[in-house]
């Protein structure tokens, strides 16, 4: 049986003020050829469908045409949780017209599918809290999935009924999966755990959340360790950290695919992919992954010039760009025009005056006696080393008669 794993789409995000909506359309159909091309059986989504709880209706009109289109005209199931920066009522929201397409959304834990016959495609043949069996035609064993969303402390006590989330979290989840696991999970069919966590291996490398993302781990206290996975879990798809990791053992891989972009400067440079899963009943997981190769390539690019710079933004075009200029002096208006002219993907523009420090050892007594204007162009001098220019005396000027004004 051939599964598609991935996750952390963040349908809506943006780069700043940078909308990555044309990226995430692209990337989102190269998924779904890949799940076409690859002929997988069944597709997990672990969680952070949406950027955030209020996504928009663009952003939602793609998740849903991108998992319908996923579900191969509901003959694929397609298993898609949510995660920490999504609403799990909204997630739920369209279950009984999603599970007649063959997608399968667990927005709250221990959320319960009902038994289900997709005819001539597949079978709902055992369901539980946080868990199903989907039986496949061409198959003579079933997938088990147990699938937990991200779940933060109301969500916790509520569903998995315990007070201390800092002490139990683990022990809480970790009974929980293996209850599941003993009742359901023998060696007559592939058994799979998805799940939106913090998750690392017990004495292994400290992974680090993304930049920007919504923290899980605080001081460690919502950390959850991968010996805490059942034996009888063949594969585990993890969701929330934005780099392909694989924190288990060789035989019982336990997986964070990646998300499909790069959503942060601190991701540039990482390989985006999917992780292809082929299993069978008693046997070790066999895993792949397949590079993502849509959306624009991000960049932290440093020049000691305007002209430097201008010239490697003409020759990466397709990039979205953090620029740091270092110089002498201050930069002027004509050199943002500049800048801005030769790419239309610079996100940030960062000025660095190296004769900053410098002046601000040697710089001389200021007469506060001086005029507001006077007081400025001190200020100004004593700062970047140089008179400030016409224009931006024009603008002083502005801004101080409007403040009068209004004073008066």
């Amino acid at each position: 049986m051939r599964i598609l794993h991935t996750g952390d789409w963040h349908l809506g995000k943006k780069l700043d003020f940078f909308s990555r909506m044309e990226e995430q359309r692209e990337v989102m159909e190269e998924i779904c050829e890949i799940a076409e091309r690859e002929e997988v059986d069944l597709v997990l989504v672990a969680g952070d469908l949406f950027d955030n709880f209020n996504p928009t209706v663009e952003a939602t009109e793609l998740l849903y045409k991108t998992l319908k289109r996923l579900t191969n005209e509901g003959k694929r199931p397609v298993i898609a949780i949510a995660g920490n920066h999504d609403s799990p009522d909204r997630i739920d929201s369209p279950d009984p017209l999603a599970r007649a397409c063959g997608i399968f959304f667990f927005g709250y834990p221990h959320m319960e599918v009902r038994p289900l016959t997709v005819e001539n495609a597949f079978d709902i043949i055992k369901v539980d809290k946080g868990f199903m069996e989907i039986k496949l035609p061409k198959y003579y064993y079933p997938a088990r999935i147990l699938a937990t969303p991200f779940a933060n402390e109301i969500r916790l006590k509520q569903f998995l009924g315990f007070e201390d989330k800092a002490a139990q979290l683990q022990e809480a989840l970790k009974e929980s999966w293996s209850s599941l696991a003993q009742q359901y999970c023998d060696g007559y069919g592939v058994n799979i755990l998805t799940t939106h966590l913090y998750m690392l291996k017990r004495g292994g490398e400290i992974l680090e959340e993304p930049e920007g993302e919504k923290p899980i781990k605080l001081g460690y206290a919502d950390l959850v360790y991968s010996d805490s996975i059942p034996q009888q879990i063949q594969y585990t798809a993890l969701g929330h950290l934005h780099r392909y990791h694989q924190i288990g053992p060789e035989d019982r891989p336990v997986v964070y695919p990646s998300s499909p972009l790069c959503y942060s400067f601190s991701e540039s440079g990482q390989e985006k992919q999917v992780v292809i899963v082929d299993l069978e009943p008693n046997k070790n997981a066999l895993t792949r992954t397949i590079p993502l190769t849509k959306g624009r390539s991000l960049f932290r690019k440093r020049f000691t010039s305007i002209d430097e710079a201008v010239v490697w933004l003409h020759e990466n075009p397709n990039s979205l760009v953090e620029l740091t200029i270092e110089s002498d002096t201050f930069l002027t208006a004509q050199d943002m025009k500049r800048l801005h002219e030769a790419h239309d993907g610079i996100i940030h523009i960062i000025p660095v005056v190296k004769q900053a420090n410098q002046l601000a050892s040697t710089c001389e007594h200021v007469n506060l006696e001086q005029d507001m204007k006077d007081l400025f162009i001190d200020y100004f001098k004593s700062k970047y080393g140089q008179e400030p220019n016409e224009e931006l005396m024009l603008l002083f000027d502005e801004v101080s008669t409007n403040t009068l004004e209004k004073e008066d």
